[in-house]
Protein backbone atom coordinates (compact mmCIF):
# COMPACT_ATOMS: atom_id res chain seq x y z
CA UNK A 1 0.00 0.00 0.00
CA UNK A 2 1.36 3.33 -0.96
CA UNK A 3 2.05 6.02 1.68
CA UNK A 4 -0.47 8.86 1.38
CA UNK A 5 0.77 12.42 0.98
CA UNK A 6 -0.16 15.20 3.41
CA UNK A 7 -3.20 16.31 1.34
CA UNK A 8 -4.21 13.09 -0.39
CA UNK A 9 -7.02 11.83 1.88
CA UNK A 10 -10.60 12.98 2.11
CA UNK A 11 -10.13 13.97 5.76
CA UNK A 12 -7.07 15.97 5.01
CA UNK A 13 -8.79 17.68 2.06
CA UNK A 14 -11.75 18.51 4.31
CA UNK A 15 -9.45 19.95 6.97
CA UNK A 16 -7.66 22.02 4.36
CA UNK A 17 -10.95 23.30 2.98
CA UNK A 18 -12.08 24.28 6.48
CA UNK A 19 -8.77 26.01 7.16
CA UNK A 20 -8.94 27.94 3.90
CA UNK A 21 -12.56 28.82 4.52
CA UNK A 22 -11.73 30.07 8.01
CA UNK A 23 -8.81 32.13 6.70
CA UNK A 24 -11.02 33.62 4.00
CA UNK A 25 -13.75 34.43 6.53
CA UNK A 26 -11.27 36.10 8.87
CA UNK A 27 -9.83 38.12 5.98
CA UNK A 28 -13.32 39.07 4.81
CA UNK A 29 -14.44 40.16 8.28
CA UNK A 30 -11.19 42.00 8.87
CA UNK A 31 -11.43 43.75 5.53
CA UNK A 32 -15.03 44.65 6.19
CA UNK A 33 -14.15 46.11 9.58
CA UNK A 34 -11.38 48.20 8.02
CA UNK A 35 -13.74 49.39 5.28
CA UNK A 36 -16.50 50.23 7.76
CA UNK A 37 -14.05 52.03 10.01
CA UNK A 38 -12.74 54.04 7.06
CA UNK A 39 -16.27 54.97 6.00
CA UNK A 40 -17.19 56.00 9.55
CA UNK A 41 -14.03 58.05 9.98
CA UNK A 42 -14.15 59.71 6.56
CA UNK A 43 -16.69 62.43 7.50
CA UNK A 44 -14.67 63.29 10.60
CA UNK A 45 -11.43 63.41 8.61
CA UNK A 46 -13.03 65.62 5.99
CA UNK A 47 -14.42 67.87 8.73
CA UNK A 48 -10.93 68.17 10.17
CA UNK A 49 -9.51 69.10 6.78
CA UNK A 50 -12.20 71.73 6.27
CA UNK A 51 -11.54 73.09 9.77
CA UNK A 52 -7.82 73.37 9.01
CA UNK A 53 -8.49 75.24 5.79
CA UNK A 54 -10.97 77.53 7.53
CA UNK A 55 -8.42 78.25 10.28
CA UNK A 56 -5.80 79.27 7.71
CA UNK A 57 -8.27 81.56 5.95
CA UNK A 58 -9.24 83.15 9.28
CA UNK A 59 -5.55 83.63 10.14
CA UNK A 60 -4.92 85.38 6.81
CA UNK A 61 -7.94 87.65 7.15
CA UNK A 62 -6.92 88.52 10.74
CA UNK A 63 -3.70 90.08 9.41
CA UNK A 64 -5.60 92.77 7.54
CA UNK A 65 -5.69 96.31 8.90
CA UNK A 66 -9.13 97.15 10.20
CA UNK A 67 -10.15 93.52 10.40
CA UNK A 68 -12.77 94.42 12.98
CA UNK A 69 -14.66 96.21 10.19
CA UNK A 70 -14.61 93.06 8.07
CA UNK A 71 -16.36 91.18 10.84
CA UNK A 72 -18.86 93.95 11.53
CA UNK A 73 -22.22 93.00 10.00
CA UNK A 74 -23.08 96.72 9.74
CA UNK A 75 -19.97 97.39 7.65
CA UNK A 76 -20.14 97.66 3.88
CA UNK A 77 -17.40 95.01 3.66
CA UNK A 78 -18.24 91.36 3.21
CA UNK A 79 -16.50 88.04 2.62
CA UNK A 80 -17.88 85.88 -0.14
CA UNK A 81 -16.98 82.45 -1.49
CA UNK A 82 -17.18 81.80 -5.22
CA UNK A 83 -16.39 78.98 -7.62
CA UNK A 84 -14.13 79.97 -10.52
CA UNK A 85 -13.69 78.31 -13.91
CA UNK A 86 -9.90 78.39 -14.20
CA UNK A 87 -9.93 78.20 -18.01
CA UNK A 88 -11.99 81.38 -18.43
CA UNK A 89 -11.44 83.16 -15.13
CA UNK A 90 -15.19 83.56 -14.72
CA UNK A 91 -17.44 82.52 -11.90
CA UNK A 92 -19.35 79.24 -12.24
CA UNK A 93 -23.02 80.13 -12.34
CA UNK A 94 -24.62 76.70 -11.90
CA UNK A 95 -25.99 75.31 -8.64
CA UNK A 96 -22.64 73.94 -7.42
CA UNK A 97 -21.99 74.98 -3.82
CA UNK A 98 -18.53 76.64 -3.79
CA UNK A 99 -17.88 75.64 -0.18
CA UNK A 100 -18.71 72.00 -0.91
CA UNK A 101 -16.73 71.69 -4.14
CA UNK A 102 -13.89 69.19 -3.70
CA UNK A 103 -11.07 70.26 -6.03
CA UNK A 104 -8.85 67.39 -4.86
CA UNK A 105 -11.47 64.81 -5.79
CA UNK A 106 -12.17 66.52 -9.12
CA UNK A 107 -8.44 66.50 -9.94
CA UNK A 108 -8.40 62.72 -9.46
CA UNK A 109 -11.55 62.07 -11.50
CA UNK A 110 -10.62 60.95 -15.02
CA UNK A 111 -13.75 62.60 -16.43
CA UNK A 112 -13.31 66.02 -14.84
CA UNK A 113 -9.57 66.46 -14.32
CA UNK A 114 -7.58 68.85 -16.48
CA UNK A 115 -4.22 67.47 -17.55
CA UNK A 116 -1.41 70.01 -17.24
CA UNK A 117 0.98 70.17 -20.22
CA UNK A 118 4.46 69.08 -19.04
CA UNK A 119 5.98 72.39 -20.13
CA UNK A 120 3.58 74.24 -17.81
CA UNK A 121 3.63 71.80 -14.90
CA UNK A 122 6.31 73.58 -12.88
CA UNK A 123 4.42 72.67 -9.68
CA UNK A 124 4.67 68.96 -10.62
CA UNK A 125 1.04 68.12 -9.91
CA UNK A 126 0.12 66.46 -13.21
CA UNK A 127 -3.50 67.56 -13.26
CA UNK A 128 -5.87 69.98 -11.59
CA UNK A 129 -9.60 70.41 -11.14
CA UNK A 130 -11.45 72.52 -13.72
CA UNK A 131 -12.78 74.82 -10.99
CA UNK A 132 -11.40 76.36 -7.80
CA UNK A 133 -13.03 77.84 -4.71
CA UNK A 134 -11.88 81.38 -3.94
CA UNK A 135 -12.67 83.79 -1.11
CA UNK A 136 -13.06 87.51 -1.66
CA UNK A 137 -13.32 90.48 0.68
CA UNK A 138 -15.36 93.26 -0.89
CA UNK A 139 -15.77 96.88 0.08
CA UNK A 140 -18.92 97.87 -1.67
CA UNK A 141 -18.45 96.46 -5.18
CA UNK A 142 -14.65 96.62 -5.07
CA UNK A 143 -12.58 93.52 -4.27
CA UNK A 144 -10.05 94.49 -1.58
CA UNK A 145 -8.61 91.00 -0.99
CA UNK A 146 -8.73 87.64 -2.72
CA UNK A 147 -7.69 84.35 -1.09
CA UNK A 148 -6.58 81.60 -3.47
CA UNK A 149 -5.98 77.89 -2.73
CA UNK A 150 -2.55 76.73 -3.95
CA UNK A 151 -0.70 73.43 -3.92
CA UNK A 152 2.29 71.71 -5.46
CA UNK A 153 5.16 69.31 -4.85
CA UNK A 154 7.73 70.11 -2.20
CA UNK A 155 10.74 67.97 -1.37
CA UNK A 156 8.95 64.84 -0.08
CA UNK A 157 5.28 65.83 -0.03
CA UNK A 158 2.50 67.91 -1.49
CA UNK A 159 2.32 71.42 -0.05
CA UNK A 160 -1.19 72.85 0.40
CA UNK A 161 -1.98 76.38 1.42
CA UNK A 162 -3.56 79.73 0.64
CA UNK A 163 -2.26 82.92 -0.93
CA UNK A 164 -3.92 86.26 -0.20
CA UNK A 165 -3.53 89.17 -2.63
CA UNK A 166 -4.46 92.81 -2.22
CA UNK A 167 -7.03 94.46 -4.46
CA UNK A 168 -4.42 95.31 -7.09
CA UNK A 169 -4.02 91.52 -7.62
CA UNK A 170 -0.28 92.05 -7.60
CA UNK A 171 0.71 92.55 -3.95
CA UNK A 172 0.87 89.68 -1.45
CA UNK A 173 -0.97 90.15 1.82
CA UNK A 174 -0.16 86.72 3.24
CA UNK A 175 0.92 83.18 2.41
CA UNK A 176 0.14 80.22 4.67
CA UNK A 177 0.29 76.42 4.46
CA UNK A 178 -2.11 74.08 6.26
CA UNK A 179 -0.85 70.66 5.08
CA UNK A 180 2.50 69.13 4.11
CA UNK A 181 4.81 66.23 4.98
CA UNK A 182 8.17 67.96 4.72
CA UNK A 183 11.19 67.10 6.90
CA UNK A 184 10.72 68.21 10.53
CA UNK A 185 13.07 71.01 11.46
CA UNK A 186 13.95 71.77 7.83
CA UNK A 187 11.29 71.86 5.14
CA UNK A 188 8.60 71.94 7.83
CA UNK A 189 9.74 75.48 8.56
CA UNK A 190 7.60 76.61 5.65
CA UNK A 191 4.98 77.12 8.39
CA UNK A 192 7.35 79.30 10.45
CA UNK A 193 5.56 82.65 10.99
CA UNK A 194 8.88 84.51 10.64
CA UNK A 195 9.46 83.08 7.15
CA UNK A 196 5.86 83.54 6.05
CA UNK A 197 5.99 87.18 7.21
CA UNK A 198 8.66 87.84 4.55
CA UNK A 199 6.06 87.36 1.83
CA UNK A 200 3.89 90.27 2.92
CA UNK A 201 4.16 93.19 0.51
CA UNK A 202 6.03 91.26 -2.19
CA UNK A 203 4.86 91.88 -5.72
CA UNK A 204 4.12 89.29 -8.38
CA UNK A 205 4.98 91.32 -11.47
CA UNK A 206 7.23 94.19 -12.40
CA UNK A 207 6.12 97.45 -14.02
CA UNK A 208 6.20 95.83 -17.47
CA UNK A 209 3.82 93.09 -16.29
CA UNK A 210 6.42 90.31 -16.26
CA UNK A 211 6.09 87.68 -13.53
CA UNK A 212 9.11 88.07 -11.23
CA UNK A 213 8.19 86.52 -7.85
CA UNK A 214 10.71 83.90 -6.70
CA UNK A 215 12.40 82.34 -3.70
CA UNK A 216 16.13 83.04 -3.83
CA UNK A 217 18.87 80.56 -2.94
CA UNK A 218 20.96 83.21 -1.19
CA UNK A 219 20.00 86.03 1.12
CA UNK A 220 17.50 88.27 -0.63
CA UNK A 221 17.68 92.02 -0.32
CA UNK A 222 14.95 92.88 2.17
CA UNK A 223 13.93 95.73 -0.12
CA UNK A 224 13.66 93.52 -3.20
CA UNK A 225 10.10 93.78 -4.43
CA UNK A 226 9.91 90.28 -5.89
CA UNK A 227 12.39 88.13 -3.90
CA UNK A 228 12.03 86.11 -0.69
CA UNK A 229 14.85 84.37 1.19
CA UNK A 230 14.73 80.59 0.90
CA UNK A 231 14.36 78.40 3.98
CA UNK A 232 17.85 77.69 5.32
CA UNK A 233 18.73 74.02 4.82
CA UNK A 234 15.56 73.33 2.83
CA UNK A 235 16.39 74.37 -0.71
CA UNK A 236 14.03 71.90 -2.40
CA UNK A 237 11.08 72.83 -0.22
CA UNK A 238 11.76 76.50 -0.93
CA UNK A 239 11.91 75.77 -4.65
CA UNK A 240 8.63 73.87 -4.36
CA UNK A 241 6.94 76.95 -2.87
CA UNK A 242 8.37 79.13 -5.64
CA UNK A 243 7.23 76.71 -8.36
CA UNK A 244 3.70 76.20 -7.06
CA UNK A 245 3.15 79.95 -6.91
CA UNK A 246 4.51 80.33 -10.43
CA UNK A 247 2.03 77.77 -11.71
CA UNK A 248 -1.07 78.96 -9.86
CA UNK A 249 -0.42 82.62 -10.70
CA UNK A 250 0.17 81.77 -14.36
CA UNK A 251 -2.14 81.47 -17.33
CA UNK A 252 -2.99 77.82 -16.62
CA UNK A 253 -3.88 78.61 -13.00
CA UNK A 254 -5.53 81.75 -11.61
CA UNK A 255 -4.01 84.06 -14.25
CA UNK A 256 -7.25 84.59 -16.25
CA UNK A 257 -9.25 85.17 -13.05
CA UNK A 258 -6.76 87.70 -11.64
CA UNK A 259 -6.62 89.52 -14.97
CA UNK A 260 -10.40 89.84 -14.99
CA UNK A 261 -10.37 91.29 -11.46
CA UNK A 262 -7.68 93.79 -12.48
CA UNK A 263 -9.78 94.88 -15.43
CA UNK A 264 -12.87 95.28 -13.24
CA UNK A 265 -10.89 97.39 -10.78
CA UNK A 266 -9.62 99.64 -13.57
CA UNK A 267 -13.09 100.49 -14.84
Amino acid sequence: MHEMGPFSGDGERSSLARALGMAFAVALVGGSLVSVTAVLLEPRQEANRLAERRAVIDAIVSQLPGVERLLDPESGDRIETRLVDLATGRYVSDATDPAAYDALEAAQDSESRVEIPPALDVARIGARAPFATVHLVRRGRSVELVILPVFGSGYVSTLRGFLALEGDMNTITALAFYAHGETPGLGARLQDPAWLAKWRGKRLRDEEGRYRLAVTRGAADAAAAHAVDGISGATRTSQGVSRLLEYWLGDHGFGPFLQRLREERGR
